[in-house]
């Protein structure tokens, strides 16, 4: 099932994640709606924040990147409880984009190495490195369950030019072909 994408504004992309356990109510269920979600909206990526659920688990399909990395062909994985344990490296510059923030793209920088302790969708613990492309797509969905977003990382001066994109998007005043829930159109009871 397609669940609708919380947009930017809502608190709850703020909000720092819960960790939850194997007896997290219908968990295979959520996990195959996040993938079914993120792909509907061409992602590659998605955090139960940005489905209204204030817990540690992101879902991540990097295979339409396999073309500028080929270590991710059919990188697919679901992190739960997830921990960064290391950043290393000079930081890198890449354009990134967010399904809750829909057409704002930004150049982000990130560490290119990391070191991560999560459990899979089986409950098995894993402690592994990843690095480039695929470490900063599980930063930037690791960064939706401690509450940030990428738009945090901007210059103060990138910041103030993208205030007014961001405003229209929690007012439901964005073009996308994927279901959203928009922040401020719920406070006026629509």
């Amino acid at each position: 099932m397609k669940l609708p994408i919380i947009a930017y504004g809502d608190p709850i992309l703020k909000r720092k994640g819960i960790e939850i356990d194997k007896n997290y109510p219908d968990l295979p269920e959520l996990i195959a709606n996040m993938f079914e979600t993120m792909y509907a909206a061409h992602g590659v990526g998605l955090a139960a924040p940005q489905i209204g659920l204030s817990i540690r688990l992101f879902v991540i399909d990097a295979s339409p990147f396999e073309d500028d990395d080929p270590v991710l062909k059919d990188f697919k994985k679901v992190f739960i409880n997830a921990e960064i344990l290391e950043e290393e490296g000079e930081k890198w510059s890449f354009n990134e984009g967010c399904l809750s923030i829909p057409e704002v793209r930004e150049d982000v920088n990130r560490y290119p190495d990391i070191r991560i302790r999560y459990v899979d969708e089986n409950w098995v613990l894993h402690e592994e490195d990843f690095t480039g492309l695929a470490a900063r797509i599980i930063q930037h969905e690791y960064d939706h369950i401690e509450g940030k977003l990428f738009t945090e990382k901007l210059s103060p001066l990138r910041k103030a030019m993208i205030k007014s994109k961001l405003e229209a998007i929690s007012r439901g005043q964005v073009d996308v072909d994927y279901k959203m829930k928009f922040p401020l159109l719920k406070k006026r009871g629509r």
